[in-house]
């Protein structure tokens, strides 16, 4: 489904992805996982269009996406829910999700999505009207998620959803995120807790400064003695 095929990327004079070759096949959840600065977020917003490559491609479904600005990328199926959950404050959690749908026009199906939405994640609708701003963590992480699955993405690129939540919660959007995979949406996670990652991952990449250092079965790379000792804090 997604291919990354010997990725470059600089900040300035800082090499932020060297050569980076990855792939995700559909219907599967893929982690990528590494310490801070090893250019895991890059690689998301690669994909995204956010940040533009030095050198290298991109390939989705067969076309390469490569230099496509954003908005175009999210028309073509692929949505991504931030680092730090980036919900529009000042606007309520309806307004929030209707922003999602922004790519679409056929309004009788929107209204049913944000039905799905409300159903996947209750919470948000008994506040559904209330400012983004005023919603605890795990609810704007709640919203941010349903946000990005108003635009019907094939793919879901996800940054940290367990940053900064409470332990019940972040088990609570794990068990979202299986959940939304089982429904048919492809996720490539970005996430600080390893154990949590590859517990639900199919396969997985360890990077380190900007390189893909090892490559695999998420369980095998969660039993590998170097990985467990490194970011597994064994």
């Amino acid at each position: 489904m997604l291919t990354l095929d010997k990725l470059y990327v600089n900040y300035g004079a800082i090499s932020a992805l060297k050569a980076v070759s990855c792939n995700v096949q559909q219907g599967e959840i893929v982690a990528l996982i590494g310490a801070n600065g090893a250019g895991k977020t890059t690689i998301l917003n690669s994909v995204s269009g956010i940040v533009p490559t030095l050198s290298g491609t991109v390939t989705f479904l067969g076309e390469t996406i490569s230099g496509v600005p954003p908005h175009e990328i999210v028309k073509r199926g692929i949505s991504q829910v931030p680092e730090g959950r980036r919900v529009f404050a000042n606007m309520s959690v309806l307004e929030n999700l209707e922003m999602g749908a922004y790519i679409r026009n056929d309004k009788s199906a929107i209204l049913e999505e944000i039905d799905q939405v409300f159903v996947r994640f209750p919470r948000l609708l008994e506040r559904k009207k209330q400012l983004a701003k005023t919603l605890s963590g795990g609810e704007q992480q709640m919203l941010a998620m349903g946000r990005a699955l108003m635009s019907r993405p094939k793919l879901l690129l996800l940054d940290e959803p367990s940053m900064g939540l409470a332990p019940m919660l972040v088990a609570q959007i794990f068990a979202i995120i299986q959940e939304i995979n089982a429904g048919g949406t492809t996720v490539m996670l970005v996430e600080q807790n390893a154990n949590m990652a590859l517990s639900i991952a199919h396969r997985a990449y360890v990077l380190e400064t900007g390189e893909v250092v090892l490559q695999g079965d998420a369980k095998e790379l969660a039993a590998n003695p170097d990985v467990r000792k490194a970011y597994l804090g064994e």
